[in-house]
């Protein structure tokens, strides 16, 4: 029996449990869509730009702790996407992505927006730099085997996306359905590799043995889904945990043990802690320089005489950065279930640190005291602090929050409270201006039961508004604030600090502060939208629109101030060699 590629596909995908699609038509596509258009278990999520498409899947496949799919088409749909589906590779997110061709028989002859200028049929390789690997379909008896490869390959090990690029003539194609059928009998889900028990034992005999042992972890953690079996290490043996901004979340912000985020917006006392440690295990990270002041000793990590051990799934992280002691390339949750077991027959009863835990209780007191004034501030523009702190506030617990770039991941990943394990989507490694957005429509398409919030800048904000048409047709209720300081703010600052200009970093007409009226074009999208004109507004606002569970705009200015920091990044002695110098207040916004 015979069928085409494209029905193959669409049964495939609903056989491996895919429910929804994110993407775009185009011309070489639009035989999947026409499939997916007649499919009862998966729904495609349209939008109006493959970066949005892109970043929702992004967020989806965090939410849904799934692979997502990515359906685009050639050339333009191709590099539009290419920024979310990067920013998604540098996060280790698990995504396929499905992209149509140029037909087979038209190879060499550059057709309609195929990119070609150096050798033909090659366009797909304009994702090598950054997805696992990238396969062009041409034959389409080799379809199948290439499907399954994608999603295994796309789930195992380091997660990430990968392409399988298929001319749409292949979509058009019929293909024995055995081929698709002997599938079937692969399994969909792979073991993953576990910590011996030697190796276990001496990690847990050296924390032990430490005067100051530190956790260091990062986003690994909720890739593996490992946080109950981290909770339950650092609750035995009660050792201090710092995170990265990925690993934020690991565990609840409010737990004894936990320090919380290193590096250039990390306080001087988690960095202290960190740098005094005599033992560090480092839990699914790798060491990035944000996180680790630039890798300067002075600062946040100082190995050696800090002795480290490092555990990850992708052995290319272990000794990247710095000289490891015991190394073991591991899937997290696995790892932790060794490691417990192993602490709970070394220590039934586990460690004790009172003091300890009062000492960081006593620091993030003082830390929250030192907020609280501008926390409470009713200036407006808003003060950032106080943003969010009505944000947390208003929140459940278990909320979804994604952040953009700027005040919205530095000050969050600082100050804001995370209280449920996995539940805050940054972008970390790549650091994507315009990622926070799209991002929280996949995350409610997910987990459509759970309040999910946007924390994101202007800056942000402005670069793809067109989700909100995605919202309005798919009744998104996601809840946007936008923390609008007129300005791409954080280099606004940095800028003004370093060269005594904010030129081309501030929004203005006439020179005077500008911002479109966001809160006019989401009603424009037929969502609700709100300007907030006093700081006493905005807590209200956001709780009506929590409680409409519907799509909501919510555009507040902000004053445009740095977030406070006492670490470093080297790039302040590239800028300005020999001074301390950071970021700086602009004062780009007025109150009218």
């Amino acid at each position: 029996m015979k069928d085409l590629i494209s029905n193959q596909l669409v049964k495939y995908l609903e056989a491996r449990g895919v429910e929804h699609v994110f993407g775009l038509c185009g011309h070489t596509n639009i035989a999947v869509l026409a499939v997916l258009s007649k499919s009862k278990k998966i729904k495609f999520v349209n939008t109006r730009h493959e970066q949005v498409a892109a970043h929702a899947a992004d967020g989806y496949a965090r939410a849904k702790k799934q692979t997502s799919v990515l359906l685009t088409h050639l050339g333009p749909g191709l590099t539009n996407a290419a920024t979310g589906v990067a920013n998604a590779a540098l996060d280790s997110i698990p995504m396929v992505v499905i992209a149509g061709d140029v037909p087979t028989h038209y190879h060499g002859k550059h057709p309609h927006q195929e990119v070609n200028l150096h050798a033909d049929a090659s366009q797909y390789e304009i994702y090598r730099p950054f997805v696992k690997r990238a396969w062009r379909v041409d034959q389409p008896d080799l379809f199948p085997e290439i499907i399954e490869k994608a999603f295994a390959l796309a789930e195992s090990g380091r997660p990430g996306p990968v392409l399988v690029d298929v001319p749409m003539d292949i979509f058009s194609k019929e293909i024995d359905v055995r081929l698709f059928e002997r599938l079937r009998l692969n399994t969909k889900k792979l073991k993953k590799p576990s910590l011996d028990e030697e190796t276990a034992t001496a990690i847990v005999k050296k924390l032990i043995a430490a005067k100051k042992p530190v956790l260091y972890v990062g986003g690994g953690i909720m890739l593996a889904d490992a946080t109950t079996e981290l909770r339950e290490f650092v609750d035995h043996l009660q050792i201090p945990v710092a995170y990265t901004i990925m690993g934020k979340g690991a565990l609840p912000d409010d737990h004894p043990f936990v320090l919380g985020m290193t590096g250039f917006w990390g306080t001087k006392f988690i960095n202290e802690q960190c740098r005094a440690a005599d033992w560090i295990l480092g839990l699914g990270t790798r060491f990035s320089e944000a996180d680790c002041s630039s890798w300067e000793p002075a600062y946040t990590f100082n190995f050696p005489p800090t002795k480290l051990i490092h555990i990850d799934i992708d052995p290319a992280e272990i000794g990247r950065n710095y000289p490891v002691e015991i190394g073991a390339v591991a899937d997290l949750k696995e790892a932790l279930t060794v490691l417990n077991r192993v602490a709970r027959r070394l220590l039934p009863k586990g460690i004790k640190r009172p003091a300890l835990a009062n000492e960081i209780t006593v620091m993030r007191a003082a830390f929250v005291a030192g907020n609280r004034p501008h926390a409470q501030s009713n200036a407006y523009p808003m003060r950032p602090e106080r943003i969010l702190a009505d944000v947390r506030a208003v929140l459940p617990r278990d909320a979804l929050i994604t952040t953009d770039v700027g005040w919205n991941k530095n000050g969050v990943g600082q100050q804001f409270p995370v209280l449920e394990p996995g539940t805050i989507f940054t972008p970390g490694g790549y650091a994507t201006m315009g990622f926070g957005a799209p991002a929280a429509l996949g995350a409610k398409i997910a987990r459509p039961e759970r309040v999910v919030v946007a924390l994101v800048g202007d800056g942000g904000f402005g670069q793809n508004p067109a989700m909100l048409a995605t919202a309005f047709e798919e009744d998104v209720a996601v809840v946007w604030v936008i923390m609008n300081n007129c300005a791409f703010g954080t280099i606004a600052g940095l800028e003004k600090a370093h060269f005594g200009t904010t030129f081309a970093t501030v929004f203005e007409k006439d020179g005077k502060p500008y911002s479109p009226d966001y809160a006019a074009i989401a009603r424009a999208y037929g969502i609700e939208g709100v300007q907030i004109n006093a700081a006493a507004e905005f807590k209200p606002a956001l709780e009506r629109a929590i409680k409409s569970n519907r799509p909501c705009v919510i555009d507040v200015m902000m004053q445009n101030e740095p977030v406070p920091t006492a670490g470093h990044w080297n790039i302040m002695d590239i800028y300005s060699p020999g001074k301390k110098v950071h970021h700086v207040s602009t004062g780009t916004v007025a109150a009218d």
